[in-house]
């Protein structure tokens, strides 16, 4: 028996953990419309998120809440006391600085100690902060998303850690009568204060009026979509879409209850998955959050490395593309492997599809290291629902198993283009987009569920209990010139997973063709290896049409091709670009996912090309 077999067999004992009930109550409806939802009550949940701070504050007030990783190598850390002491010091301050929803607070820079204390500061005394993607001051060129949001949100503050580093940015988009708060670096000629000035304001009666002030509907925060189908939109969330999004999420993973999470995590805190669902979680059940400053890409995920080897989490989280990254070390590094699973109760995937060899290798050294299978789980949501939507809490041996509603949530699967479409309702949903009316009039169905434009199809269509399987992008599949529909997402995953490491994405074109086709991201590193004796500094066009590369491709498109039965499921032709996605085009997310709908536009000329009658040298058909 191999030692995969070994991971997979049910004699392997998976390591005690304490996990909600796993049930569902199905409604079927006359119009064929399903309705799930957890029979288990959502329990009583606080109207703050910051009452938790107080809570812990002072049942354990010198418990590490924060931890950040120094210059000189050691933690820098801040316990749940210190914590409700500088969040009053800072609310105190911003109730100086008539700040509002309508002049909400803008956080221009990553995950660090400040940005959540200033957080903290904020949502102690009811002022909506926005925190904003840094790749949208630092990596972009002009701008351009950056100062879209700072229009839509008319910010009355803005803080960034460096000074120094966001000067671009800030000169070229922050109206100059707008205060700047710094960690370091002051930005000359603009009117700055320091962060740590800011924590020296004595807190008063007025801290403790504007706390009580806050309640469940007011706005916590701006979080922006990723716009990997579309434009950006703000998302408000409120104090109820917090709250209760933790409540669901301590009622799916109970053994918080009991052992407060210790993680270390790198998510952004831009997004909903970092910034609601981690530090949310940390927060909400007092545990302590390490910051890992690594990333999951080459030259960071070493970062990561570090940490995990010093530090062992009961509750791991990070995206597919960080646990692909992570498996090489986790292979090689024997002292890794053995603090990394010492005591981890749960491994967590989101954000997109586990490649199932990931997922099965990953499970393989659990076992191997510490004799036991470690429960690999997931869930699904979207910044909209605060984002714990569906999760799923036993083990599977299909990765793309989202699981079932959590404990106050209502989904409902509706008839769509042959799939069934996902709409969710509950106190966890947003009550729609900030001075966009427009995207909130559509979010919304009759019955105020909200669409999130996903579909699912049941595990096992005989029994719900086994959970939901992601079904794609409804806006992202399409119809072949035959009526036939091809359903994008699982094509897709399946496409990058057969050409893997080769290429980094795809998109998948053919609306109204006679067949799919790809325009493809490739690995032009990894493409390389293909033709070792090419010049080292042979461009990106000559690699991508060097003979030896071009017949490998030739090669694997046949090898998928004879795998897949018909016209929807197989891709007959594509065609490798030498330009990377551009984000100043919307072509990439701050996250690094793929915007279709602007890639196709973008790129409509390269549609043309893949289909032209006589294809072009870069075309790559099957059978050629």
């Amino acid at each position: 028996m191999t030692k995969l077999a070994d991971a997979h067999n049910r004699d392997v004992r998976t390591r005690p953990v304490t996990l909600g009930p796993r049930d569902v109550i199905v409604e079927h409806r006359d119009d064929r419309t399903i309705l799930l939802r957890s029979p288990q009550p959502l329990a009583t949940f606080p109207p703050r998120i910051t009452d938790r701070l107080k809570f812990w504050a002072a049942e354990t007030p010198q418990r590490i809440f924060l931890a950040q990783r120094q210059s000189r190598g050691g933690w820098r850390t801040v316990t749940y006391n210190e914590a409700l002491r500088l969040a009053r010091r800072i609310g105190a301050s911003l109730l100086a600085r008539d700040l509002s929803a309508e002049r909400p607070i803008a956080i221009l820079s990553g995950n660090d100690i400040e940005h959540a204390l200033l957080a903290l500061g904020a949502l102690y005394v009811g002022i909506p902060y926005a925190p904003i993607s840094p790749a949208y001051s630092l990596m972009s060129s002009d701008f351009g998303r950056l100062r879209a949001i700072v229009e839509l949100i008319t910010p009355g503050l803005v803080f960034v850690s460096d000074g120094a580093v966001f000067a671009p940015a800030i000169e070229a988009v922050i109206p100059r009568d707008i205060e700047l708060i710094v960690a370091r670096h002051p930005v000359e000629g603009r009117r700055t204060t320091l962060f740590a000035d800011l924590c020296k304001m004595p807190s008063d009666r007025s801290v403790d009026a504007a706390h009580e002030a806050v309640g469940p509907d007011t706005i916590a925060k701006f979080l922006f979509t990723s716009g990997s189908t579309g434009v950006p939109k703000c998302v408000i969330n409120t104090q109820r879409m917090w709250c209760s999004n933790q409540q669901m999420l301590c009622q799916s993973l109970s053994f918080f209850l009991h052992e407060p999470p210790v993680i270390v995590d790198w998510a952004p805190w831009h997004h909903t998955a970092g910034g609601n669902h981690d530090v949310g979680l940390v927060l909400y059940n007092g545990g302590t959050f390490y910051i890992d400053e690594g990333k999951p890409l080459p030259g960071a995920i070493e970062e990561t490395v570090r940490n995990l080897r010093e530090i062992a989490p009961n509750w791991y989280f990070t995206v597919p593309k960080g646990y692909e990254a992570l498996l090489p070390y986790l292979r090689s590094d024997a002292i890794l492997r053995r603090n990394f699973f010492s005591r981890l109760k749960v491994l967590w995937f989101a954000g997109a599809g586990l490649s199932q060899h990931i997922f099965d290798e990953i499970q393989e050294l659990a076992v191997q290291t510490c004799g036991e299978r470690i429960l690999f789980l997931t869930g699904f949501g979207a910044t909209e629902t605060a984002p714990f939507a569906l999760a799923r809490t036993w083990h599977t041996d299909n990765a793309a198993n989202v699981g079932l509603p959590a404990p106050g949530v209502e989904l409902k699967l509706v008839p769509e283009q042959g799939k069934l479409e996902g709409r969710l309702r509950g106190p966890n949903i947003t009550p729609g987009y900030w001075r966009q009316p427009q995207f909130s009039a559509n979010a919304f169905d009759e019955e105020g569920f909200y669409r999130l434009g996903d579909a699912f199809k049941f595990a096992d269509p005989g029994d719900a209990r086994q959970g939901l399987l992601f079904d794609g992008r409804i806006a992202e599949d399409f119809k072949l010139s035959t009526g036939t529909w091809v359903s994008v997402g699982p094509l897709r995953t399946r496409f990058i997973d057969h050409f893997s490491p080769y290429i980094r994405d795809a998109v998948l074109v053919g609306a109204d063709r006679g067949e799919i086709g790809a325009l493809v991201f490739p690995d032009v590193t990894a493409c390389r290896a293909l033709a070792p004796d090419l010049p080292a500094d042979a461009p990106p066009a000559t690699v991508l049409g060097e003979p030896r590369v071009r017949a490998f491709f030739m090669r694997r498109l046949g090898m998928l091709a004879r795998q897949s039965p018909g016209s929807s499921t197989r891709v007959a032709r594509m065609l490798l670009m030498s330009e990377p996605p551009s984000m100043d085009k919307g072509e990439i997310t701050d996250k690094g996912s793929i915007n279709q709908r602007a890639v196709l536009t973008n790129r409509a000329e390269l549609v043309e090309e893949l289909y032209a009658p006589t294809p072009s040298a870069r075309v790559i058909l099957i059978g050629e």
